[in-house]
C-alpha cells in the first residue's frame, strides 16, 4: 500500500484598500450625544470600566445610559459628573481630537475603550448621532 501526503494549500487572503472604502457601516454623522467618565488617573478610570464589564460588557450587553450616569457620578473627575457625565450633542471640531475621533467612531449605544486624552483618561458613551 502507498500513502499520499495531502498537500496544503495557503489561500492568500484578498488585498484590502483603505481608501475609497465603499458601504461604510456608519453613516456620517456631525452631531454626537454622549456621556463620559474622565479620570485623571488611568487606574481609577479602569475600575470604573471594570464596573461596566462585569455587569454588562462581559456578557455582551449595552450599558444603559442611566447605569452609566451613576458610574459616571461616583468616578469622573469632569464637571459633566453630576449630570452624569451628560456632554448633550456636540457638533465636529468642538471637542479635542482624541476625544472627538472615538465619539465619532463609536456606534449608537456602545461604550468605547478607555482613552488617554488631554486631561487624562476617558470612557464614552455615544447615545445618539446626526447629521
Amino acid at each position: 500500500g502507498g500513502s499520499s501526503a495531502a498537500g496544503k494549500n495557503g489561500g492568500s487572503g484578498g488585498e484590502k484598500e483603505k481608501e475609497g472604502v465603499k458601504g461604510k457601516q456608519m453613516k456620517t454623522c456631525n452631531h454626537v450625544k454622549a456621556r463620559h467618565i474622565l479620570c485623571e488617573k488611568q487606574g481609577k478610570l479602569m475600575e470604573a470600566y471594570k464596573e461596566m464589564c462585569e455587569a454588562w460588557l462581559d456578557n455582551g450587553d449595552k450599558v444603559p445610559p442611566g447605569k452609566f450616569g451613576e458610574i459616571a457620578q461616583k468616578y469622573s473627575e469632569c464637571s459633566s459628573a453630576k449630570r452624569g457625565g451628560d456632554l448633550g450633542w456636540f457638533p465636529r471640531g468642538k471637542m479635542e481630537g482624541v476625544f472627538q475621533g472615538v465619539a465619532f467612531s463609536t456606534p449608537e449605544g456602545d461604550v468605547s475603550q478607555p482613552f488617554k486624552g488631554a486631561n487624562g483618561w476617558h470612557v464614552l458613551l455615544v447615545e445618539g448621532r446626526k447629521a
